[in-house]
């Protein structure tokens, strides 16, 4: 899986768990740069990832994860 599938992946899960697409998506998007990204929200986006791709995310990731360039790196360890 690509970056760009990667991407596809977290913007679909957004879209999934926040029902809107008002948003754009780089490797410097952080939670408050979208409407309705919070904590309840970010913990159901990341379930969300996990179950899409088959994947669990280790705590100490889930803590350093600052921006969706930080999740697109971990996913790719993970896959």
């Amino acid at each position: 899986m690509n970056k760009e599938d990667i991407f596809k992946k977290i913007e679909n899960a957004l879209k999934t768990v926040l029902g809107h697409d008002n948003f754009q998506l780089s490797e410097t998007t952080t939670a408050h740069d979208v409407d309705g990204w919070e904590s309840v929200t970010h913990m159901m986006i990341i379930s969300e990832i996990e179950n899409n791709l088959n994947i669990k995310f280790k705590l100490m990731d889930l803590m350093n994860m600052n921006s969706v360039g930080d999740l697109v790196k971990i996913i790719e360890s993970e896959l």
